[in-house]
């Protein structure tokens, strides 16, 4: 995935980040007509392609900087057709971050502090799900799998548990690093695969995996949910969207619905004796697993 590759914190010019093909600028001033006819123009975003390079500009402001542009991207760029994959999105997701304000970690802290405060008022689209996976946690040791930005586990250190946060990509727990030392919300990390995770068992009481496992193949899946389960001493919460069909912007692979999520249940406490499981839908679908 071209994105993980890159250093969310590389110096840019004032107003422009680019990167692997993708060029991001923030638009001073009005909106111009465009005298290219392969230039398309949303209500924020104007997207020109040419061969193998993307260029797109925006007039977003520091104060909508927020995980809430994930919602607009995929309204504005990828239901429109106008974004093609996963690695598209996430690298127009940066450079619209970085574009916005100067300097890396300022851009990023700017994008941390609005996304935790809309996530923590319950304003932003994520916000249910997270004020739910916290309620379930058990204990103040926890481990969070596939925490990728790494909110919840922000929110959890803020609320006084012990987190470790775990990614497979090495550039954004560098960042987290960073980022959660200027919050003052303590957080440890681990670039990790979370099929394989260099612990021993029963490291911590809670291990969350939200919204990780729809981006893994099928055995994958299966291996993350027994390590998840080695690694927690009392309880596994597992949380899913219900799509029609998985987002390939996302980098989604599987669709689930309240019956798999049932199936997926039976075959851990089989797999697992002395395990109960709870599967239930709320804003997309939950497993929570107990010793």
């Amino acid at each position: 995935m071209q994105a993980a590759l890159l250093d969310p914190l590389a110096p840019s010019p004032r107003g422009r980040w680019s990167g692997h093909g993708v060029q991001v600028t923030r638009r001073r001033g009005p909106h111009r007509v465009h005298p290219a006819s392969a230039t398309v123009c949303t209500a924020r975003f104007c997207v020109h392609r040419r061969a193998q390079w993307l260029a797109v500009e925006h007039d977003l402001t520091p104060g909508e900087l927020s995980d809430e542009l994930t919602v607009l991207l995929t309204e504005q760029l990828v239901d429109t057709g106008v974004l093609r994959g996963q690695s598209e999105f996430e690298l127009v997701f940066t450079g619209v971050v970085r574009s916005t304000v100067d300097g890396g970690l300022s851009a990023w802290l700017r994008f941390y502090r609005n996304s935790l405060a809309a996530l923590e008022h319950g304003d932003a689209a994520f916000a249910p799900i997270h004020a739910e996976a916290a309620a379930q946690v058990r204990g103040h040791r926890l481990i969070d799998l596939g925490s990728c930005f790494g909110f919840f586990p922000l929110r959890m250190a803020a609320l006084g548990h012990d987190v470790l946060a775990t990614d497979l990509s090495h550039s954004a727990m560098r960042l987290l690093d960073q980022v959660s030392a200027r919050l003052c919300r303590p957080v440890a990390t681990l670039a990790s695969d979370a099929t394989d995770v260099a612990l021993p068992d029963g490291s911590a009481h809670t291990v969350t995996a939200l919204h990780l496992i729809e981006h893994l193949p099928t055995g994958a899946l299966h291996a993350v949910l027994d390590e998840a389960l080695r690694l927690a001493r009392r309880r596994v919460i597992v949380a899913v969207p219900f799509e029609e069909e998985p987002r390939d912007c996302y980098g989604h692979l599987q669709r689930f619905d309240l019956p798999r999520v049932h199936r997926l249940a039976d075959e851990l406490t089989a797999r697992h004796p002395g395990i109960t499981a709870h599967a239930y839908a709320f804003h997309g679908g939950w497993l929570v697993l107990d010793r």
